[in-house]
């Protein structure tokens, strides 16, 4: 066989099992990754890539090492859900930044976000200035999450993905 047309085929087939895979085990939502998904990733990415373009590896071995990081990290996923302290233990706990219009400096130090980035993301959310600001959590995924004092412009999670299915549905 061809070289190159090798190297589409393995690539084609890779593709195909990692589409395959991430739809059975639930990774439908890839806008909020975390610590644990991204290394997943990397992982995968490095298993399959001498399947893909080696000459001396299988298609099959890079199919089985994505295969077992898939189940092993479903397998994780299920013990996180069924216990609370290895969840605990496996990812941070959200970080209240602003409490009724007061930023909580140590917890802004604890994760290292500036004065300048907290009001850069509030304004994302729609409002001025911290002290209209009701809550402001930093979520486990990394996220901001505003919520206003203001009824008619309360926001309570910032994202691009969210606002296209809202304009589609709403």
């Amino acid at each position: 066989m061809d070289p190159i047309l090798n190297v589409v085929v393995r690539s084609l087939c890779i593709y195909l099992f990692m589409v395959i895979a991430i739809r059975l085990f639930g990774k439908n939502q890839l806008s909020q990754l975390n610590a644990g998904d991204i290394v997943l990733l990397l992982l995968i990415s490095n298993a399959v890539q001498n399947a893909m373009v080696g000459q001396d590896t299988s298609l099959q071995g890079g199919i089985i090492a994505a295969l077992v990081l898939f189940v092993a990290n479903f397998i994780l996923k299920r013990l996180m859900f069924s216990n609370r302290s290895f969840e605990a233990f496996m990812e941070d706990e959200p970080v209240v930044l602003i409490r009724d219009g007061i930023a909580d400096q140590s917890a802004l130090n604890r994760v290292k976000i500036t004065q300048d980035e907290l009001e850069e993301a509030i304004r994302e959310h729609g409002i001025e200035k911290i002290k209209n600001v009701k809550l402001s959590v930093l979520e486990v995924d990394g996220n901001i999450s505003v919520v206003s004092e203001d009824e008619k412009s309360k926001q309570t999670h910032y994202s691009r993905i969210k606002r296209k299915y809202k304009r589609k549905y709403h």
